[in-house]
């Protein structure tokens, strides 16, 4: 029973500082700020927060706790995201004409709910909710980062370039040059090994046969992407696939999505933190599939499968792993970072997520949940890509190796770079 109620305590530990982080988020923001949805790919911050709440509301409060009146009928229409076995929902595309419930009530149902769940977890029943509890919780950081990248795209449709606030550091390139690393092919393990929490789609671990391998040890940076856009790479449809030559013509795309031209001529960046000159060291962010594809064809390398990823992250190569082959993507591309030796794998981690050349669909033996939670993952298991890492945004201890996010090969508005790949 003590061992029981220390999980339970330790688990509405969580709940409250999740809960907390997400409120926080939106600390400095105006009501206006939290309604305006900027494209249908994006929502408003209001509803991220009252759809994380929604989640608990409908999956475990329901369900579980005896008496439990939800706070407005209305809200299971209004927040439901794309759950169909829950019923109907309110359209994407529209979140932002949701004027009504305001801020204040959104807080308010928060609250609510808060409540609620705390006296859930302290009922006997605590631990057999637990996973239910995690995964919702999971969900709450993954709207976390989605503020966050939604918050940027709004902002950066704004013509005075409002800065948001100080969230991480800003992006950094690391402390050495780069270098090639070679990785030994041959039968590995893929997935989650089943301890501690993870997405339905990060198993059934299984094994994958890999071919001996190179992987550059930082990911690519602004410098280097700036060569390929001054050299015409969005302008030479050789490097394109089709459909992603098709979306740069659409779009207009000369630079990745939050480059902006300066009065000088220069390039400027729009972040978090407002719009600055171009840090040419910092990793490349936001761009999308078809653009790492392509500027990996001009660096005459290639991206990496999401099992090579996966393999050098979990190995931790050190220095001695380094290969001889030298520190250059090749015809003289990567300049030096700055200077530093013995380095191993960099940013692999916490700066931006890294496109693969996987396509996003299940493991072998992958076999979605029963019931609404089911649809969390594999409904989208089609005409997606995988990417690796975590980002800036991504919240502390929620990426790891195994972690598999998705988006759409155009998508460009997270925090996306580009780490290549070659083989040995």
């Amino acid at each position: 029973m003590l061992k029981t109620a220390a999980k339970a305590g330790g688990l509405a530990d969580r709940f409250r500082r999740v809960r907390a982080t997400s409120a926080e988020l939106a600390v400095g923001l105006s009501p206006e700020d939290q309604v305006v949805q900027s494209m249908p790919d994006a929502s408003p911050v209001k509803w991220h927060l009252a759809h994380t709440t929604w989640f608990f509301e409908t999956f475990l409060l329901s369900p579980n706790l005896p008496g439990y009146r939800p706070f407005d009928p209305a809200f299971g229409y209004l927040f439901n995201s794309y759950y169909e076995a829950v019923g109907a929902r309110h359209p994407r595309p529209r979140r932002g004409l949701v004027t009504r419930p305001g801020v204040a009530e959104v807080a308010a149902y928060r609250d609510h709910v808060d409540a609620a769940m705390l006296t859930l977890l302290e009922r006997g029943d605590a631990e057999r909710l637990a996973p239910l509890v995690t995964l919702g919780l999971a969900h709450e950081e993954q709207h976390q980062e989605l503020i966050l990248m939604d918050l940027l795209h709004l902002f950066s449709c704004n013509p005075v370039a409002p800065a948001y606030r100080p969230y991480r550091p800003a992006l950094r390139g690391p402390a050495h040059e780069g270098r090639w690393i070679a990785v030994d092919g041959g039968i590995v393990a893929v997935g989650h090994a089943g301890e501690g929490f993870a997405f339905d789609n990060e198993g059934p671990r299984h094994e994958v046969l890999l071919r001996p391998f190179r992987l550059f040890s930082r990911a690519v940076t602004n410098g280097e992407w700036l060569a390929f856009v001054e050299d015409g790479g969005y302008r030479n449809p050789a490097l394109w696939l089709s459909d992603g030559w098709a979306t740069v013509n659409a779009e207009g795309w000369e630079a990745p999505a939050y480059w902006r031209r300066g009065e000088d001529g220069g390039w400027r960046e729009f972040t978090l933190l407002g719009e600055h000159p171009l840090d040419e060291d910092a990793p490349v962010s936001h761009v999308g599939f078809y653009e790492a594809d392509a500027f990996a064809r001009w660096a005459g390398k290639r991206l990496p499968t999401e099992a090579e990823w996966e393999t050098a992250a979990a190995a931790g190569i050190p220095a001695t792993g380094l290969s001889p082959t030298g520190n250059t993507l090749g015809s003289g591309l990567l300049r030096p970072v700055a200077a530093a030796a013995d380095e191993g794998f960099a940013q692999m981690f916490g700066d931006v997520w890294e496109w693969t050349a996987s396509a996003y669909s299940g493991y072998p033996g992958f076999r979605p949940a029963v019931g609404a939670v089911g649809e969390y993952n594999g409904k989208f298991m089609a005409n997606q890509y995988v990417l690796r890492g975590g980002c800036c945004a991504t919240p502390d201890g929620h990426a790891r190796a195994t972690y598999r996010n998705f988006f759409y090969p155009h998508q460009r508005w997270m925090f996306s770079g580009v780490r290549l790949a070659e083989d040995a």
